[in-house]
């Protein structure tokens, strides 16, 4: 028994407001419900459509993109009150067409053979008509509401799906007091509901789509292999949480109905939970969470963007002039920024280390405690022993970065849920792994700790061969813990990232070799980068023990031949990226400048990073750079948030490397950049005029 009530909240939820739906969540498990289906708000129909399909889904909207009512249900004859009967949802043939458009495989009339070969399902709403009609509009068994339905119709058929309708808005007509009452009358239909089930009947009470806002919603099982406890899935990877296309998937599985390999969701799974309480406790702080990440990201990454505008601009203004004081004055103020600014990222994911989603305003927690981590890591980076090296704050804040992200997404990818630099659950584009927020943020900090690294053995060694071996072991070994961390299906299982961060390794591995970079070499690098890529989906596909991953699936889609939708989406949506806002439209002519700039600074009359190229003992900066670029470009058009990837990570990518050039260029007085190891000419590593 199937019971959907759009729009309902775990705030909604008290053993004093709604007494039947607090016993159902007693004696079952609970969890919190992403039903983000293809726009960024779930409408009713949206949701009961992906029920039906077991994948993403959605129905058309007037022009004031309000949620439409649902479509019209006809019954196929008149019957008694209380007899279920055929009929038909008329529009459905329109809405097939109309999520074509989508490419996201919908397998229509999926949920209906839920209830097993040869078997019925009965539909009790309109909602739930929508949810088990076939491609044509047909539903076997159907009954208009639930007031005069008994035990004869719940026990009709093996699966039964009830619309109890959706919640109004508290800001809507009548108000708070409106949504009580609707609230209050469902719990006691789910009261009325249960009653009438027969023994052993598995009953699942959900919101199978948003109200006014897009929020996460409850679900609860309860029956047989679903006592107390925490609903989740290996889709989600989250204590607590599930998505909506993991719903169909699980009702197939339950009457022993092969799930079809093209299938996006995951079976409900359970785990132990403490009180009921602390536990619903908990999901409204999920939902938190995720309500501050919408209300906050833009504003986020707009204040840190013209933050770092704002203070490179300014030092560069006060400061101007090509005089050698000056330009070390300068440069030393340029690093100091570099250092916090670089600092924020890693700041935003270890707020997350004190559960902030659950105290008194949660966002100023949030962003207060990033911005006190921000200051530890820069005061660490500018105070240790690294700080005689010009690039060495930076260098360590870089790692502080990969280090957390890569012990993160190891662990859960707890710390990255609602940060600004990690996942948005609600948007259901991932929950674990490595968000497409921290894709080239985790690149490039992995690719500057690397290569300082390397910098500092090639700089200590006396034998040129010697020290050579140690800095090509020293980057590899960072490389294949940034890489794998982010490619293994049971970690990252990033597709695109970890397809763009291996060329940059390999590109940083040949400057090191002093071996001359061409483009028939970089073009072997992305090679390589395809071929690991391959080797993790033919892992996790293979062995089921690395943990069901996006890598994996689209591996699998491949082999059945149901990838092409998936990558017409990916591909759309990459695309449809450069119009998400005035931001991303600005993004490409600076990742273009960016890579001018690297390859021919005298065009621009830039004359800082030709002194850092020449540089004693920073031989390998502007391959750091050109590889971290690489890794930004092949990110954009391999991840399918395409040029958000990149501008999410320009206000921490482009302060680093303005700060370690002009650190490079102008080290400190009394601060010697160091001399190239003996023997080690490295000054045209790159195949490029100078």
């Amino acid at each position: 028994m199937f019971v959907g009530i759009p729009g309902l909240l775990w705030t909604d939820i008290s053993a004093a407001a709604t007494p039947e739906l607090w016993r159902v969540a007693q004696s079952g498990s609970v969890g919190n419900l992403v039903v983000h289906a293809v726009d960024a708000l779930a409408c009713p129909a949206d949701g009961w459509l992906t029920l039906n399909a077991g994948a993403r889904a959605a129905a058309p909207r007037p022009a004031s993109g309000q949620c439409a009512a649902l479509p019209a249900v006809v019954a196929a004859r008149t019957a008694a009150q209380g007899t279920a009967v055929p009929a038909d949802v008329l529009a459905m043939p329109s809405l097939v067409s109309y999520n074509k458009q989508f490419a996201e495989n919908p397998n229509w009339g999926l949920l209906a053979k839920a209830a097993g070969p040869g078997q019925c399902a009965t539909a009790v709403g309109p909602g739930a008509a929508l949810a088990l009609a076939t491609g044509k509009g047909r539903v076997e068994y159907y009954l208009p509401s639930a007031s005069a339905t008994g035990r004869s119709a719940y026990s009709l058929c093996p699966l039964t799906v009830v619309d109890l309708g959706a919640v109004p808005a508290s800001h809507g007509p009548g108000g708070a007091a409106s949504r009580a009452a609707a609230v209050r009358a469902d719990d006691s239909a789910v009261g009325r509901i249960r009653a009438e089930l027969p023994p052993g009947a598995i009953l699942v009470v959900a919101a199978p789509a948003d109200g006014a806002a897009a929020h996460l919603h409850p679900i609860v099982v309860a029956g047989p292999g679903f006592g107390p406890g925490l609903l989740d899935s290996t889709a989600t990877r989250q204590p607590g949480m599930s998505t909506l296309t993991d719903l169909t998937p699980t009702l197939l599985g339950w009457h022993g109905v092969p799930v079809p390999s093209d299938a996006v969701g995951s079976r409900l799974t359970r785990a132990a939970r403490g009180s009921l309480t602390g536990a619903i406790r908990g999901l409204i702080g999920q939902d938190t969470g995720a309500q501050v990440y919408a209300g906050t990201f833009g504003w986020f990454f707009a204040v840190y963007a013209l933050a770092d505008v704002v203070a490179f601009a300014a030092i560069g203004l006060v400061l101007r002039g090509g005089q050698p004081e000056r330009r070390r004055r300068r440069a030393a103020l340029w690093r100091l920024a570099g250092v916090f600014a670089c600092a924020v990222p890693a700041g935003s994911y270890l707020a997350s280390l004190v559960s902030w989603w659950l105290l008194p305003h949660p966002a100023v927690w949030l962003y207060g405690m990033a911005a006190c981590w921000a200051a530890v890591i820069g005061a660490v980076a500018l105070a240790g022993p690294w700080r005689r090296d010009p690039l060495g704050p930076l260098g360590m804040v870089a790692a502080v970065t990969a280090a957390v992200i890569a012990v993160d997404v190891a662990t859960g990818s707890r710390l990255q849920l609602g940060t600004p630099f990690g996942l948005s659950v609600v948007v259901a584009g991932r929950f674990y792994g490595i968000g497409n927020n921290a894709v080239l943020v985790y690149a490039a900090s992995g690719l500057f700790c690397a290569g300082w690294l390397g910098i500092a053995a090639l700089r200590r060694g006396a034998a040129p061969r010697r020290s050579t071996r140690t800095a090509l072991l020293t980057v590899a070994a960072v490389g294949l813990v940034v890489v794998a961390v982010s490619g293994w299906p049971g970690f990252g299982a990033k597709v695109g990232g970890t397809f763009a961060m291996v060329p940059g390794f390999l590109i940083l591995l040949m400057g090191v070799a002093n071996v001359r970079i061409t483009p028939r070499r970089a073009a072997a690098a992305v090679a390589c980068g395809a071929a690991l890529v391959v080797m993790f989906a033919l892992v996790n596909y293979f062995i089921p023990a690395t943990g069901q991953s996006d890598i994996g699936g689209f591996f699998g889609q491949v082999l059945h031949g149901g990838a092409s939708g998936t990558l017409s989406r990916k591909i759309s949506s990459n695309v449809g990226s450069l119009t998400v806002s005035q931001y991303a439209l600005i993004v490409p002519p600076v990742v273009a400048l960016a890579g001018l700039m690297l390859l021919r600074p005298s065009w621009f009359a830039v004359k800082t990073l030709p002194r850092a190229w020449a540089a004693a003992g920073q031989p390998l900066l502007r391959v750091i750079l050109a590889a971290i670029w690489m890794v930004a470009v092949l990110s954009w058009f391999a991840e399918d948030s395409g040029v958000t990837v990149v501008a999410s990570g320009l206000p921490f990518v482009l302060p680093l490397a303005i700060a370690a050039a002009a650190a490079a260029a102008c080290p400190e007085r009394g601060r010697p950049a160091g001399a190239t190891a003996v023997g080690q000419p490295r000054q045209a590593i790159l195949d490029l005029p100078p």
